[in-house]
């Protein structure tokens, strides 16, 4: 989370700065009409700024993905890159509208204004005579750009219809582009900036177009098929295996991938249940019926059904130097431990005299439970050496941070790697800070939210 807020806010000042060094006259405004100007000049720049990351993030770049920690967060700061955006584009329609306002209802005095300066060139004087269609264009990109901004933060909306609606924020996104162009102060555009802003829009404009061609993701894609199909009704779980064709990089267990099972549907992130073999090529997913969508799954999938596997992505990869590890899967959390159990367990049948330094206890609390689905876990555990401890909450009660520090006397030398709910995530790491965990370095969980 450092990393998360320590790029958003590093963005917001490193472009404010900029702005000061182009406008350096801006923090001694003559009077209260050339404060909103500069108001004006400066929320909207913001904005635009918030909202080209926010775009160019839309694109699972791979670069900022490691230093970020993974999608997971990365989707996360485009989250916040949104509703910064938001919050700016607010403040910006506010500094031009509400002046006006008051000027109507008396209470402030418009000035007069003098002769327009000259233009200086063909493309400034080109710029002067868009203002009014740039203002129109931008007014009602901002109210759509507030509607749909605000239906992504409502998760009562269902995914498809999210997934659907979301997209057109790339075009109200061009609208905005060519909104930030002309009204932007000329003379910015020539200054630091002015480079940084054109090179955010360009990129930003870019992302645009291929949100809308929807091909985010297209060179990490591989066609499958679904080869098996196992329902657990007592966890309202199913598992699908797929086998991947030619093109599949491999991966890391703890990561997981965008499966696409319909394409009217959209892709959906599912962490990958299964360790790599090269030599079977095949993949393991694990979904709970939580949305409307995933629900219908057990009725629509079908074995030989073709789909789309995009991956893999996320940095819940285990890597760590720390002697002993701790797992906390809570519900269908448990997916990226068993995919780790299941590379440990190839590995000991692999490398029989290798041993393995890291001493591993697995905390697995539900509230639904499933003999068959426990047997399974059980015999992963066993297969890779790992102590595991499974806890059904009306039966054994929740878990805690007192009850694993208790089964784990070392839990001071561990690192804990949390998935599942994030609220009990965030729990849990609150009560191993308040006992001296070094969470910021040692609690890692995984923040599976895409929106």
């Amino acid at each position: 989370m450092r990393r998360i807020n320590a790029a958003f806010w590093i963005a917001l000042v490193l472009v404010t700065l900029l702005w000061l060094a182009a406008d350096p006259r801006a923090l001694q405004p003559p009077a209260f009409f050339a404060l909103r100007g500069s108001a004006i000049q400066l929320s909207g720049i913001l904005a635009m700024a918030c909202m080209s990351l926010a775009m160019i993030l839309a694109l699972r770049p791979r670069y900022p993905e490691r230093w970020i920690g993974g999608l997971d967060k990365m989707y996360r700061l485009h989250k916040w890159f949104g509703i910064g955006a938001l919050a700016l584009a607010v403040a910006h329609w506010l500094w031009s509208e509400a002046p006006k306002w008051a000027v109507a209802l008396g209470w402030l005095m418009r000035p007069e204004r003098g002769p327009r300066p000259v233009a200086a060139s063909v493309i400034e004087q080109t710029f002067r005579s868009w203002r009014g269609v740039a203002e129109g264009i931008g007014e009602w990109a901002f109210y759509a750009a507030v509607l749909l901004i605000a239906a992504a933060l409502i998760h009562r909306i269902p995914y498809r219809l999210f997934y659907k609606t979301h997209r057109l924020l790339a075009i109200v996104y061009l609208g905005l582009v060519f909104h930030a162009v002309v009204l932007t102060s000329f003379s910015y555009w020539t200054s630091p900036l002015g480079v940084i802003m054109a090179v955010l829009l360009a990129y930003g404009s870019w992302a645009a177009i291929v949100v809308l061609a929807r091909r985010v993701g297209a060179d990490r894609q591989v066609d499958g098929t679904i080869i098996k199909l196992h329902y657990y009704p007592g966890l309202r779980v199913i598992e699908g295996h797929i086998d991947t064709l030619q093109g599949w990089p491999g991966h890391k267990p703890g990561q997981f991938a965008f499966v696409t099972w319909d394409e009217a549907e959209g892709a959906h992130p599912c962490t990958i249940a299964s360790a790599w073999n090269p030599s079977e090529h095949r993949l393991v997913f694990i979904t709970k019926e939580l949305g409307d969508y995933t629900k219908r799954l057990p009725q629509t999938l079908r074995v030989a059904q073709p789909v789309k596997v995009e991956g893999p992505y996320g940095c819940f990869t285990f890597d760590d130097n720390r002697p002993r590890q701790i797992w906390i899967g809570a519900g269908i959390g448990i997916t990226p431990f068993i995919a780790r159990m299941k590379q440990f367990a190839m590995d000991r049948q692999a490398y029989t005299s290798r041993p393995r330094s890291q001493p591993i206890d697995l905390f697995h609390t539900t509230a639904d439970w499933s003999e068959d689905a426990i047997a399974k876990l059980t015999a992963d555990a066993e297969a890779a050496g790992v102590r595991v401890h499974v806890l059904h909450d009306s039966r054994d009660g929740l878990l805690s941070g007192d009850r694993i520090r208790a089964a784990v006397p070392d839990w001071r030398e561990a690192s804990v790697w949390f998935c599942g709910p994030a609220r009990f995530g965030a729990a849990l790491r609150n009560d191993f800070a308040r006992h001296g965990l070094p969470v910021t370095e040692r609690f890692h969980q995984e923040l599976f939210s895409m929106r």
